[in-house]
């Protein structure tokens, strides 16, 4: 058997994979087994901040590896140390919890909302509101605190105290968001799974200054978004808002397993000895890699991630097969005017162009160094497949 029919047999049927079996990339290119080369404008789902096997990521991961590549948290680590100095220096943060995932990051966030509201307001002060059509995660929690409904129907009863309300609507938010029973009210500025929605700058703000008025905490969900992803180091610095927490995940180590819940000042304090813990979280070898990410996320790499985003934009601008572009930054949706967006990726893939989909759109999220010329290549590789009819 091949690897294909292999994994079929042997490994869970959660995923719809495509028929592409990578075996080694470099930079923006994957490799399949048969050789051919695709230009990958995924990422891993925005993993691969810096593509296929960069030399800084690498030289940094096996330097670790060669040093030590485990200890529990009951002992200390440079590379853990030095990414969460870097993370706080960035973001003007207090603190930083380490875990494995998004999920898992927006499982300590909410935690720490919980907790903060129980001390400050008490015990029946629980509620977490999110908005309809967001994403945060699998576990039975954070999928609670998804708000899309397909995603609860199999798995009831979800983690109680949980409330979603519409974008861009503050009458809504406000009657739902009691201050009395609120504990937090948990955001992305641009939904990915949910379609690369972009929130309305003035709702963001409004619903901050709603959430500082009324001691009602303010996470943002960055797992997606963060790390540079949107030109901005995280995208709520876009909105000029200030969160209490924030949690991240995907690029953050360029291709291995982490997740951060970072804790602004009202919380930094939140937990004490025991209230939370993870085996993994900030492994080592993981830590090694996200500080070389991290540390080279300048103003001016920044800035060229933005100018390739806007690049993508007026790309498709006067397109008439283009029905919408939405995002921000190197996290670009495109909605075909004519087309499944799903055939439009199973056409770029017979072509040499990995994309995604959200929803009824194109997904966009290829690595943040991305030369030029590549992208070019991939967006004429698109657009003809999204005028093929």
């Amino acid at each position: 058997m091949n690897i294909q029919e292999k994994d079929k047999q042997y490994i869970a049927s959660t995923y719809n994979r495509f028929p592409v079996t990578i075996v080694s990339g470099k930079g923006s290119i994957a490799v399949d087994e048969n050789g051919k080369k695709y230009i990958d404008m995924g990422a891993g789902i925005g993993v691969t901040s810096f593509g296929y096997c960069d030399e800084v990521w690498q030289n940094a991961v096996t330097e670790q590896i060669h040093m030590v590549q485990h200890t529990s948290n009951l002992y200390y680590t440079e590379p853990c140390t030095k990414l969460a100095e870097l993370l706080v220096e960035k973001t003007g943060m207090s603190k930083v919890f380490f875990s494995n995932s998004g999920a898992e990051a927006n499982e300590c966030a909410i935690k720490v909302a919980r907790k903060y509201a129980a001390e400050k307001k008490g015990k029946d002060c629980y509620n977490i509101v999110t908005l309809w059509n967001g994403f945060h995660g699998r576990t039975l929690t954070t999928l609670a605190a998804t708000g899309q409904e397909h995603y609860h129907e199999l798995f009831q009863p979800l983690t109680p105290g949980f409330k979603h309300v519409h974008v861009g609507d503050m009458e809504e938010l406000k009657s739902v968001a009691d201050p009395k029973n609120t504990a937090a009210v948990m955001i992305e500025c641009i939904q990915g799974e949910g379609g690369v929605n972009v929130l309305p700058p003035e709702y963001v703000k409004a619903l901050a200054t709603y959430c500082k008025e009324n001691d009602i905490l303010l996470i943002v969900d960055e797992v997606q978004t963060g790390n540079g992803r949107t030109g901005k180091f995280y995208s709520y610095m876009n909105y000029d808002i200030k969160p209490d927490i924030v949690s991240t995940a995907k690029g953050l180590a360029g291709g291995l397993p982490m997740g951060a819940t970072l804790l602004g000042e009202k919380v930094q304090n939140v937990f004490g000895f025991g209230d939370h813990g993870s085996t993994f979280g900030g492994n080592p070898v993981a830590a090694a890699g996200a500080v070389s990410i991290v540390k080279r996320m300048d103003s001016k790499f920044l800035d060229d991630v933005k100018q390739k985003g806007d690049f993508i934009k007026d790309f498709f601008k006067d397109d008439s097969n283009v029905e919408q572009i939405s995002g921000i930054g190197l996290m670009v949706g495109i909605k075909p005017a004519n087309k499944p967006a799903a055939d439009v990726v199973k056409e770029c893939i017979e072509k040499g162009v990995l994309c995604l989909t959200a929803k009824d759109k194109v997904r966009l999220l290829p690595p943040l160094n991305i030369p030029m010329d590549t992208l070019k290549e991939a967006l004429i590789v698109l657009k003809s497949s999204l005028n093929q009819r």
